[in-house]
């Protein structure tokens, strides 16, 4: 297990039955990059990442 799998645990724990909207999610991540910029970048690969799940040509 990598440390960051117990923040995705406790996510899933405790939020695990909500659902959002990705509107939602992309707010929570703006508001996370102007509270920690120094995480900026992590951000924006996970976003990216998310947004071309579906993607053949990535």
């Amino acid at each position: 297990m990598y440390f960051t799998d117990r923040g995705i645990e406790e996510l899933e724990a405790r939020r695990g039955d909500e659902e959002v909207t990705l509107a939602w999610l992309a707010e929570r991540l703006r508001e996370y990059v102007d509270a920690h910029p120094e995480q900026e970048s992590a951000i924006e690969t996970l976003a990216t990442w998310l947004a071309r799940l579906d993607d053949p040509d990535d």
